[in-house]
């Protein structure tokens, strides 16, 4: 019943909201930081400060966000791109590749190594598609595709390198989700059974495990150091992001720093990282290497705090797995965090837990009642700007398949923030 009501709420205060303020998006300002850290610059100060103007969006973002739900919109007076489409090829490619990689002869190990590679359930490949695109905004084209084939052999090409790192990420990527599905106990995942609730725990966390040394051995086949220790360091966030996760300190669990921290390691911290290392394989400068990780990095966060929301607002039909899903594992995120903030009086109900229901329906009456939905929105909105503001200080360029591909990650900012699933 109060999830019922909160989205009721929202949906009235979404649309006060439209009837004052056609367009309310948010212009923000690259932080600076002295952090050493490698989510440096992902805090709270210099928020963003409001503005209305169409014009001012197209300004940051370079297209239209009026019309965002019309399928086409205006990027600089062109036809919106689909960035999806303009990989397609090469996402096919990647996808038979990742299917031949992860064969293996114990069947049991096969058939759960493949779970979620397997056509009808892989997903959207967002991760490939991102990392595709960054690569010919970087001024490297596409040559004839090879066949695909199994893939543990050095490659020849930059691009194919390139289609190594989408690979190595998806593999990456997968399997922190087959693990993250054994922590949390979860029963679904993409619309279809978890891998742990259809063959059990030993196999699910064993298939993640197979996953990432099938990654590690692509990542030795590259032969770069630099790019080793790069996507190395994911698998270390990774794991340090789901132990930050798993604490019990109050003094941390309702830390926004700490929160942020948290999910630039187990969300940005693997698409900013591979980002970069397209960058890397193709000999850029450190800045501009430095440029495609802001971009990684920023998408990465924005991506997680609309997730973040998602949790509270969407489905289980649309996004594939339960909906209050962290909020009933204890798990503590930016809307609550911003709610706490408007009524300290919900701290008291996050500290007792939420193994009892009522909690949870408290918690979401407060929920309701404050701004901590849309602040997680605009905090979103802040670094979907950072994002694209990352590609729009690369070097510039007047090849056309370079300028559609930085048009397309541009875009991908958008699609970031007004997914509903």
């Amino acid at each position: 019943m109060a999830r019922a009501a909160l989205l009721c709420l929202l949906r009235h205060r979404t649309a006060a909201a439209t009837s004052t303020s056609p367009l309310s998006t948010y212009r923000c300002q690259l932080k600076t930081s002295n952090s050493k850290t490698p989510a440096a610059g992902v805090g709270r100060a210099s928020f963003c400060r409001p503005f209305s103007s169409k014009a001012a969006v197209n300004d940051v973002i370079g297209m239209d966000f009026a019309n965002t739900d019309s399928g086409v919109a205006v990027m600089e007076g062109k036809e919106r791109l689909d960035p999806f489409s303009l990989v397609a090829d090469e996402l096919s490619v990647i996808a038979s590749r990742l299917r031949s990689m992860v064969v293996v002869e114990v069947p049991n190990l096969a058939s759960a190594a493949e779970y979620f590679f397997k056509i009808g359930v892989e997903g959207k490949r967002f991760r490939p598609t991102v990392l595709l695109l960054m690569a010919t905004a970087l001024n490297v084209h596409v040559p004839e595709l090879p066949p695909a084939g199994v893939g543990d052999t050095l490659p020849t090409d930059l691009r194919t390198c390139q289609q190594r790192i989408a690979e190595i990420t998806e593999m990456i990527h997968v399997a922190s989700l087959l693990h993250d599905d054994v922590l949390d106990d979860a029963d679904k995942r993409r619309g279809v059974g978890s891998l742990n609730a259809v063959t059990g725990n030993k196999l699910a966390v064993l298939a993640g495990d197979f996953l990432l040394s099938r990654a590690c051995l692509a990542l030795a086949s590259l032969k770069n150091t630099e790019v080793v220790t790069l996507i190395a360091t994911v698998v270390e966030n990774l794991v340090t992001g789901e132990t930050m996760q798993l604490t019990t300190a109050s003094k941390q669990r309702f830390s926004m720093e700490y929160y942020m921290q948290k999910t630039y390691n187990k969300t940005a911290s693997l698409l900013s990282n591979s980002c970069k290392s397209i960058a890397i394989l193709a000999g850029h400068t450190a800045e501009v290497a430095m440029l495609a990780f802001e971009y990684g990095k920023n998408l990465g966060l924005a991506f997680q705090l609309i997730d973040d929301v998602l949790d509270f607002t969407g489905t289980s039909a649309s996004l594939g797995k339960g909906s209050l899903s962290d909020i009933r594992h204890g798990i503590i995120t930016a809307p609550i965090l911003f709610a706490m903030e408007e009524f300290p009086q919900l701290r008291a109900v996050v500290d007792q837990g939420f193994d009892n229901p009522a909690n949870v329906d408290i918690a979401l009456e407060y929920l309701g009642k404050s701004s901590g939905i849309q602040r997680t929105k605009e905090l979103a909105m802040k670094h979907a700007n950072l994002a694209a503001a990352a590609i729009d200080s690369l070097p510039e360029s007047d090849d056309e398949d370079v300028i559609r591909s930085r048009q397309a990650l541009v875009d991908l900012t958008q699609r970031v923030i007004t997914r509903n699933k």
